[in-house]
This record gives structure tokens, sequence and C-alpha cells, in this order.
């Protein structure tokens, strides 16, 4: 029988299994998780024949080098990088044939900050509420990649896509997301509200899968004191006391105590998890429907 097994000779910076989530369980304090840029996760498991929802790898900065156990079609998109298969240059974006124990070596991003790498039949480790994904937040799902580490794979469903290179987005150099503000606007004077949707900021080195952080004019409260704690959902711009908006992302808490100021387009958050810091982030006020 062949050993459908991927090995990790190099885990990176931080590398984690990732699919669509766990969508739905909100109410026991689990996030959804998952991939922060499905777009570019689901071309991945495009181009090697995997369905949507199969398990990729999510690298973040340096990548990651793997060394599958049997032949396999690998393909890696998301941030720009350089690919090797046994040291030779191999294309970005596009199908990978891997030879049973050869090095597949995912470079530094060269924009962006995260890569996703599928592998014909996907990552099988067991699910837990329906999904594979890691979540940095709950402790839910695979660990994040270590050195050693042994993956299993699922069968191949299908041949890889006929295609030399898959267009992709380029990861943006200003980072553009429309809101719709509220519900806890009217927790912000009046001016704070005009400088979160007129002046820029930036991205924080601090983001992670949880929230993207910036850093900028501070948002001045109209209200002392804490709200209770309230439900949260993907896209949420929650301001802490120090006034600088946070971005809810993948692995958000489902609960917080800090005003929502607004809520980010769910198609604008792709483009947040390649936004490297520094970038500006412009928030746009968009019509409530």
């Amino acid at each position: 029988m062949t050993d459908r097994a991927l090995a990790v000779v190099r885990a990176g910076a931080l590398t984690t299994v990732q699919d669509r989530g766990r969508p739905g369980h909100a109410h026991l304090g689990v996030p959804r998780s998952g991939a922060l840029d499905i777009p570019a996760a689901a071309l991945v498991n495009r181009l090697v024949g995997n369905p949507p929802e199969a398990a990729v790898l999510e690298t973040t900065l340096n990548g990651c080098a793997l060394r599958p156990r049997s032949t396999v079609t690998a393909a890696v998109g998301g941030a720009p990088c350089r690919i090797t298969v046994d040291g030779r240059p191999a294309p970005w974006g596009a199908p990978i044939l891997v030879p049973a124990g050869a090095l597949l070596e995912v470079g530094a991003a060269v924009a962006g900050v995260r890569s996703y790498v599928a592998v014909s039949g996907g990552v099988a480790v067991e699910p837990v509420l329906g999904s594979r994904s890691t979540d940095l937040l709950s402790g839910l799902g695979p660990p994040p990649l270590a050195d050693g580490a042994v993956l299993p794979l699922g069968r191949p469903a299908e041949l890889h896509a006929r295609v030399d290179v898959a267009p992709q987005p380029r990861p943006p150099v200003e980072l553009v997301l429309h809101v719709t503000p509220g519900p806890r606007d009217d927790w912000f004077t009046p001016e704070a509200v005009r400088t979160f949707t007129t002046r820029a900021y930036r991205v924080s080195s601090a983001s992670n899968r949880i929230g993207l952080r910036t850093e900028g004019p501070a948002l001045e409260r109209a209200r002392p004191g804490e709200l209770p704690s309230e439900g949260m959902v993907l896209g949420a711009v929650q301001v802490p006391p120090d006034g600088s908006p946070v971005v809810f992302l993948a692995d958000h808490p489902t609960t917080g105590g800090y005003p929502v100021i607004a809520v980010v387009r769910t198609t604008d958050l792709p483009a947040a998890a390649q936004a490297v810091p520094g970038i500006p982030v412009r928030f746009v006020a968009v019509r409530r429907r």
C-alpha cells in the first residue's frame, strides 16, 4: 500500500492546516477559523484536482519545506514565493509533480504574507467539529506544524488542472476595507467616526490570524465604561481602550466587550490576510442596506 503522507522538513515561522473552517459553532464559543485567504486556498486545491473544501497548508512569511512519501501533485499560491523541487526551480501558481522522497521547498514570501500549499488528496488530519483547521485561539484542530511532523494525505479524487499558470490577485500595496458602520458607532464622538473613515492607518506588526491590528489616529469615545460582552462576527472592527481599530479575522473570539465601530465587507478580508505590516489601511464607509 502506497504511503500517502507528507513529512515536514522545515515548518517555517507559522504553518498551519486550514480548510474552509467550522462555521456555526459560535454559540459554543468556537470561532469559524479556516484559511484567511479563502480564494487562494480554493485555487490551489483546484489546481491539484481537490474539492475546494480540502485541507491545505497556510504558511506565514517564510514558507516551509515538505517531503512526500509518495508521488503527489502540489500547487502553491497566495503570497508569491520561490518554489523548488530538489533544488530545481518550479512554478508558483501552477501544478507541480513532486516525486516520492523529493524535497518541495516553499520559499519566503516576496509580496504578501501567507502562501497556500495544496497537495493532491488534501491533508487528511482528523477533523474536529467538521473541520481540519488549526484554530490558534481555541486550540482546536491540529497544532501548528513542527519540524519532523508527518501529515496523512487523502486519496486523489481526479486529475489536476491542465494549466501553465493561474492568475491570482497581487497582494495589496494599500489595503482598502469597505465597512458598514455600527452597531456601536454611537459609542464614539462624531469627530472619531469621521476620523475612522477619512484618515489613513497602517497595518501593525502585531497582526495575526485573530485580528489585523492598525496604527494611526486614536478614536475617542463618547461614552465611558465598557459594554457587556456581546457576539462578534468575522470582519468586526473592534476598538479597544487605546483607540486603535482591530479587524477580526478567522480565529477571532466569538464574544467581546469593546465597542464595534463597523464591520468589514467579507469580500475584502482575503486582501487583509495578505497585508504586510506598515502598508496603509483605509476604511471606506458604505451605506446600510
